[in-house]
């Protein structure tokens, strides 16, 4: 289970403290060219050390494509890539080599493996989305011809969060302040909370809202396929990630259908809703509307206090964890949200090609090239 997609699939791999990580992406059509510009300010929003707020661990994260290019653009075989290590601090943890840490997957992986790689989570730990971010980028690149733009942002941290909807912001100021929160008043909230918590030697979590603009109407599938399950899915297998609503969510409860069904009406001659509370999906199949979600994260379970934990054998112990770690993911993860929805509507348009090759106009662009 390290492949994720339908048709267009990344396969990952790779640990935190070994000597690279990287993927191979299958399916992805040919004629893209690939903006190394742009793939590398995506890694760059991604990457370590970027900002006081994130992980002091200093990676430059350079991704070398071994296959699947020729002259600038995908071919259409395999793109394999990998990122190499370049900052490891092993001696971190060994400290912890015994030891199950707290709310982290030691336990689970070695009950599943017999085997563990103890330095830094291994195979579990979040270096690992390094190559959804080097997917999710070209999955982007390969959306520009329809017109989709995904954009994503931090909309609570802590008890700190904004208010409204996405609609309420410009959100071309996300990237102006180190959280990536398009409120700025709110972002200094923000920042000095994780501050705080860091100080502490603690760490806290939030909330990320993404949405996605210019989708098509008709992608997903009816039953199992749902086009929100698999956004769903995509975001439930990012790290730290405890939750995901979209549309209303869970504020639906709140209110009668009479209060929150959206209204179709002629707009033009196209048809339009008035509102939008579906979140751009119905019956799992888009409806042309904005596309829009969050994704609630959890503190980071690597806090640099004291905790009671047990030993591999079983004895119980005091853990206090030593090395580099983030307070708040939330910043560095917004590129992570939305390298996968990128993933998963590129996936999806490719499966709506397939299934109905003549008909659907609309991805003419990915037919032509």
């Amino acid at each position: 289970m390290n492949t994720f997609g339908n048709i267009f699939r990344l396969t990952s791999f790779g640990e935190s403290h070994g000597l690279a990580l990287g993927g191979v992406i299958d399916g992805c059509p040919a004629g893209i060219g690939l903006d190394m510009e742009f793939i590398r300010q995506e890694l760059n929003r991604r990457k370590p050390g970027q900002s006081k707020v994130a992980t002091p661990r200093k990676e430059n994260d350079d991704v070398q494509f071994l296959s699947g290019l020729y002259e600038g653009k995908t071919t259409g075989t395999p793109i394999g890539f990998i990122i190499r290590n370049e900052n490891q601090h092993s001696s971190d943890y060994d400290n912890m080599k015994d030891v199950y840490r707290p709310s982290h997957a030691d336990y689970t992986y070695h009950k599943k493996y017999g085997i563990r790689d103890p330095r830094g989570g291994g195979r579990s730990s979040a270096r690992e989305t390094v190559a959804r971010c080097v997917a999710g980028s070209i999955a982007k690149l390969a959306l520009q011809p329809y017109n989709i733009s995904i954009q994503a942002y931090t909309s609570q941290i802590g008890s700190v969060k904004i208010e409204g909807t996405y609609k309420d912001y410009d959100l071309s100021l996300t990237e102006e302040n180190i959280v990536r929160c398009p409120d700025p008043a709110k972002a200094e909230e923000m920042e000095r909370l994780i501050m705080e918590v860091k100080g502490q030697g603690d760490t806290i979590g939030g909330v990320i809202t993404c949405v996605a603009k210019g989708v098509p109407a008709g992608l997903g599938e009816p039953v199992f396929g749902k086009l929100h399950a698999a956004l769903a899915h995509a975001m439930l297998t990012i790290n730290a990630v405890k939750g995901f609503e979209y549309g209303d969510g869970f504020n639906a409860p709140l209110y009668r259908g009479s209060e929150r069904n959206d209204r179709f009406f002629n707009d033009g001659g196209r048809i339009n809703t008035r509102t939008n509370h579906s979140g751009g999906i119905q019956g799992g199949i888009s409806n042309g509307q904005d596309i829009y979600f969050r994704v609630a994260f959890k503190p980071v379970a690597t806090i640099l206090m004291e905790q009671e934990t047990v030993t591999t054998a079983g004895e119980d112990t005091l853990l206090k964890a030593r090395g580099r770690h983030d307070a708040c993911v939330i910043p560095r993860a917004v590129p992570i949200v939305e390298a996968m929805a990128a993933m998963v509507l590129l996936d999806y348009l490719l499966l709506q090609k397939k299934k109905d090759f003549g008909s659907f106009q609309q991805f003419q662009p990915l037919i032509n090239r």
